[in-house]
């Protein structure tokens, strides 16, 4: 499921705006929903309003009944003015006020049609959105927990329960600081699991004498791992890539922490506490992406850049690709590095018009161009403060100087400081 037009006539501050999410003639996949949106806009423009906007009303797509494929057995209604349009490999929904229309044909609102033979309209629409306020103590806490401790503090019965309550085929869920604690315990289910049998296999190794016996113990261990693979094992190896220029790695022998991290540079385990904002940021989003089945499905990010050196940011969109290959990626951002990571046609930029009302256009700068023409072409911000500026005006008047100058040792003079404060400057 992908999402292909979204038309708002008015809601906040928003007011008679089209996106077409889908790409233009002449290019190769002409006339398909777009892969991957980015929201670019000065702040109060509503790009966080937008992806809220999107995801409160494409969400219920995946819980609306149908009866006789005629009623719509639902409470669904829009919750704004305008519409929404979405697309999967056989069909178009255009989500409306108070009615869907599947490939043309409006279901009829019923509320009394009989909701126990209702049929899904969307059975497998996944839908997940992460919060730039992501980060919260409570998240970290559990974390930071030994696995041992989170499953005596839970019962096996309710242990058991939710790794069934969120292994949904459809699902809908937002991380931010007020996060669920039981899906993070579902995320982790197959961690804590592993830990479970590993202490078990552990004990009855030391119970039976082996731990006397370093060759058996080893022995014994390797023939486990291998009808018990470490589950951390898939997640680092999509972690680690982005992890390694923090000079940090998933240690997948410490039994510490439910998500071991290891500084390469002193080998010590760092707890999730101990990570800088924007590690613990990064963790908290890739996990889920890691551990989630998000075919079918739309991805929502707001500012995924938050506390992340340039350098991270600049290969960020793709790591997220890499983890999620068959959704639709919509993120919202203020950094140049993750704009570059998008097409022109895939960019939308909300801006304030001469009237004061937000507006909207295309990106212009080919994916992977220089950040700073992205500022410039897209983002339409003038990156030079005011003492680049006034350095930018004397090597214009430097040049126009040495251009007039008839004394060759003048002249000379000129154009050798008007070198040195291009150089200085890269004008």
């Amino acid at each position: 499921m992908k999402i292909s037009n979204l038309h708002i006539d008015s809601y906040r501050q928003l007011q008679n705006l089209d996106f077409d999410f889908c790409y233009p003639e002449g290019h190769k996949n002409a006339g398909k929903p777009l892969h991957k949106i980015c929201l670019i806009g000065q702040s109060a423009t509503g790009k966080t309003t937008i992806l809220e906007l999107l995801k409160n009303n494409i969400g219920p797509l995946g819980e609306a009944k149908t009866v006789a494929d005629k009623y719509l057995f639902s409470n669904y209604r829009l919750g704004f003015s305008g519409s929404i349009e979405s697309r999967d490999e056989k069909n178009v929904y255009l989500l409306q006020e108070k009615t869907i229309i599947k490939n043309g044909k409006a279901f009829e609102n019923n509320y009394n049609a009989g909701g126990a033979i209702g049929k899904i309209l969307q059975n497998g629409l996944r839908v997940l959105y992460l919060s730039s306020e992501l980060i919260s103590s409570d998240s970290i806490k559990i974390f930071d927990q030994n696995p041992t401790n989170i499953l005596n503090d839970l019962a096996n019965e309710k242990f058991t329960d939710l790794n069934n309550k969120f292994t949904q085929n459809s699902y809908n869920y937002e991380f931010s600081n007020n996060m669920n604690e039981e899906l993070w315990f579902s995320l982790l289910y197959k961690i804590l699991q592993y830990r479970k049998k590993f202490t078990q296999m552990a004990s009855e190794l030391i119970n039976k004498g082996a731990i006397g016996d370093l060759q058996r113990l080893n022995a014994k261990y390797q023939e486990w791992s291998k009808l018990n693979e470490n589950p951390l094992i898939p997640f680092s190896k999509y972690f680690n890539p982005i992890l390694e220029k923090l000079r940090l790695s998933v240690d997948l022998i410490n039994t510490e922490f439910p998500i071991p991290i290891k500084s390469e540079t002193t080998n010590e385990i760092i707890p999730i506490s101990g990570l800088s904002t924007g590690t613990k940021g990064l963790l908290l989003a890739m996990f889920p992406l890691s551990e989630l089945n998000t075919d079918n499905g739309i991805i929502f990010i707001d500012e995924p850049e938050r506390s992340l050196f340039p350098d991270i940011q600049i290969d960020l969109v793709s790591h997220y690709e890499r983890l999620a290959p068959n959704s639709q990626l919509i993120i919202a951002t203020h950094s140049p590095f993750i704009a570059a990571s998008f097409e022109p046609e895939e960019r939308f930029i909300l801006y304030f018009n001469n009237n004061g009302k937000v507006a909207l256009r295309r990106g212009v700068s080919p994916i992977g161009d220089d950040p700073n023409d992205v500022l410039g072409n897209d983002f339409q911000v003038n990156y030079y403060n005011k003492f680049g500026i006034e350095a930018y005006e004397k090597y214009l008047e430097l040049k126009s100087r040495a251009s007039k100058e008839t004394n060759p040792e003048t002249k000379k003079k000129l154009i050798k400081e008007a070198v040195a404060l291009g150089d200085k400057y890269n004008f």
